[in-house]
């Protein structure tokens, strides 16, 4: 069974993950990384998940994998029902997960249960592979990532932000450079994919 939810802005997706956390009756508890952002200037829209979170009465524990310790990290993934990883910078973010040995840990979790709930970054690890983001985000900021085999999830490749500002041009070269190499899924601030085992729907908030 593999259960994922992933977009591009979950603030715009609220109602989506709603309909989402009903029909999977989810637990309300959830397991929170934010260290794509570690990265970043901006990372207001982290908050905002954590809020819609709890503000949908979830029990959001939040973990810095770049901070923790691994054995802390696998412990809380161990226990996990359902883990959200933020949006910000995708290869800081692979390179803190594999600094960590966690990618199987996190697909075995997922093949056992565990909901995986990913945003912009987080939604672009569940790809097999990263490196098309490059366009879209700066990789000098994982510094000691030496390849971009991500997590595999899915059988395409999320594009986050498609037509949105300030991401507009960014989306459309890495759509003239990759569209014909990969399966790219490109993704409004208003569209979720909805995984269940091999089938994914594309739905829209609006």
């Amino acid at each position: 069974m593999k259960t994922l939810f992933l977009c591009s802005y979950f603030a715009k997706v609220q109602p989506l993950f709603e309909k989402f956390a009903e029909q999977y009756e989810l637990e309300k508890k959830v397991l929170f990384i934010p260290t794509a952002g570690d990265v970043e200037e901006y990372r207001d829209y982290i908050d905002e998940g954590r809020d819609i979170l709890a503000d949908l009465q979830f029990d959001v524990v939040p973990l810095d994998i770049a901070a923790a310790t691994e054995t802390v990290v696998r412990e809380k993934l161990a226990q996990a029902s359902c883990l959200y990883i933020s949006g910000g910078n995708t290869f800081y973010l692979l390179q803190e997960l594999k600094r960590k040995n966690l990618l199987p840990l996190i697909r075995k979790r997922i093949n056992q249960g565990m909901v995986y709930i990913g945003e912009s970054a987080g939604a672009i690890i569940a790809s097999k592979d990263i490196f098309y983001s490059h366009i879209m985000d700066d990789k000098s900021l994982a510094s000691d990532l030496t390849d971009y085999a991500a997590l595999g999830l899915v059988d395409f490749s999320v594009l986050p932000h498609w037509g949105e500002s300030p991401f507009e041009e960014i989306t459309e070269q890495t759509v003239a450079v990759y569209e014909g190499q990969l399966k790219l899924l490109k993704l409004t601030n208003q569209q979720a994919v909805l995984v269940n085992d091999d089938n994914y729907t594309v739905e829209n908030s609006q």
